[in-house]
Formats: structure tokens, sequence, C-alpha cells
């Protein structure tokens, strides 16, 4: 948040930490990481790995609904303290070049800020990527670990940062935890479900010829979430997951591989699971 000296956060408190099935899947008002500051700045982190669409819209939402739920009854609007929303991209939003974006309420003509209590970053990772240089301030350190950087380049960052030095090592422990690593495989179940959904309703309705386009798009999508989970929990390598994964094209198998995906502890069964998808395709198709 570039805070100006004596005004760094010193103590944060994360609240609704509950996750369940209804949190996991809310359509609603559906928080990643919501945070309180010790002079009670609200913050919420939402972390979107693909582009779910009116990410503006849904911005703004969830920062209203976080604002107005500050107060109960009997309080005043005096009480109502700044809230900031701060989205964590995997994909471009904005065509500019820069990776942050900072939103306030501003007059046109003279840029007074009206309030300060609404605050919105978008960080954009992949712009990050795009830099082909080593960090030079913090932000840029934490987007390039949030990149899934490794090897050398990552832990030279880390030595000159305690915080993702700390990031780091959390980060091994929750891999040996299998409750932890349980909800983390819920929650990506949850994105993915969502965008199939997304994905099936934008064609539902249309001509025919847009249906088959719709459908050779979710295909796509569904063939792209395969390959990202793979070198996300597997460390696969992408163009040998890719290879097997294109011959896949019917919707149902690829739902089918996905399920059977979220269900496997190996890269190795993981594989299995895509080659004999894949064998089974090939055959089909040399009978058609």
């Amino acid at each position: 948040m570039n805070l100006s000296a004596g005004r760094q956060l010193t103590d944060l408190e994360l609240v609704d930490r509950e996750l369940d099935p209804t949190y996991l899947l809310d359509r609603g008002a559906r928080l990643d990481v919501r945070a309180r500051t010790a002079a009670g700045v609200l913050i919420n982190v939402e972390v979107q790995v693909a582009n779910r669409y009116d990410t503006e819209k849904r911005t703004l939402f969830y920062w209203a609904r976080l604002y107005q739920s500050q107060l109960s009854t009997g309080q005043k609007f005096a009480d109502l303290r700044k809230t900031v929303i701060v989205n964590i991209l995997g994909f471009n939003l904005f065509s500019e070049e820069a990776y942050h974006s900072v939103f306030r309420l501003r007059e046109d003509q003279t840029a007074k800020v009206l309030c300060d209590d609404l605050e919105i970053h978008f960080l954009e990772l992949e712009k990050v990527k795009k830099l082909k240089r080593r960090p030079t301030n913090p932000l840029e350190a934490w987007m390039t670990y949030l990149n899934n950087l490794e090897g050398e380049e990552m832990e030279a960052i880390a030595m000159e940062s305690q915080a993702i030095m700390k990031a780091m090592s959390i980060e091994d422990m929750f891999y040996k935890s299998a409750m932890e690593r349980r909800l983390y495989e819920l929650r990506e179940k949850a994105i993915l479900d969502e965008l199939s959904m997304m994905d099936g309703a934008r064609a539902e309705g249309e001509a025919k010829g847009e249906a088959k386009g719709e459908a050779k798009g979710e295909a796509k999508a569904k063939q792209d979430a395969i390959i990202k989970f793979m070198a996300t929990r597997f460390k696969a390598d992408p163009p040998s997951v890719k290879e097997k994964v294109q011959v896949l094209t019917d919707l149902g198998t690829l739902d089918g591989v996905l399920t059977k995906l979220f269900a496997t502890d190996s890269v190795e069964k993981a594989m299995g699971i895509i080659s004999d998808a894949a064998s089974k395709a090939l055959f089909r198709r040399s009978f058609c």
C-alpha cells in the first residue's frame, strides 16, 4: 500500500476464516481474505486466477458490502472506517502497462478526494513477468513470489526480504499439512466449477453455429484449466501435458478428467488419468 513513514501496518487481525461449501461457492459476496488493521481499516484481498469478467462491478459490490457491514443498529456514520479492496489478478484487466492501479473517489477537475474511505487496488501479475529484471521494490518482490517463481532467483529475492522468506517457510509447512492442502484443493475446485458453469451459460441459447464456437471455447478453457492445475499442483511440464490434453475435446470427458485429478495425490497417477482419456478419445475418433 506504499504507506508513508509512521503509518505502516503494525498489526493485522484475520476475520471470517470459516471455510465451508457455502462459503466456497457463495456468488453473493465471497471474500478470500478479510483483515482489519490496528487502526480499524478493513482490507479485503481477493485472488482471481482466471478472468470471470465484470471484475470492476464485482469489486465495487464487495467494497459496498464490506463497508456497510461495519454498522449495526444504533451506530453512527462517523463510525465507518476506511475500506480497502486489493485484487490480485492472474490475467491482464487494463490495457495500460502499469501492473499496479489504484482507484479512489475524486472530483473530476480538481482531483480533490471526496472521502478517503474508498480505495481499490488492482495488481496484475502477468505484467510483472514482462519486466525482465529483478524487483526494485517490496511490491514487485511480492508479485514475483505470487507468480510462482522458483529456483535460485527466488531464493535471492527471499534473502532480501524476511517477510517473503517467512512466507516461503509457511508455504512449505502448508504442503506438508493434509488438512490445509485439502482446503486449498476445495477452493481450487470451486473456482474451476464456477468457470465451467459460466462457460455453459454463455453457450446456452446461442444459434447453432455460435453454439459450436462456444463449445470449442469452453473445451479450450477446460483444457487450459487442466494444464494450469497440473503445473500448479504437481509442477508438471505444461508442454507435455498440453500434448495429451489437446486431444480431449468432449466437454463431458474434460469434466470427468478434472474430477479425477482433484482426487489424485501424485503426478504419476494424474498423468495416467490424462493419458488414458486421450487414448480412448483417439480410439473413438478412429471409428468416426
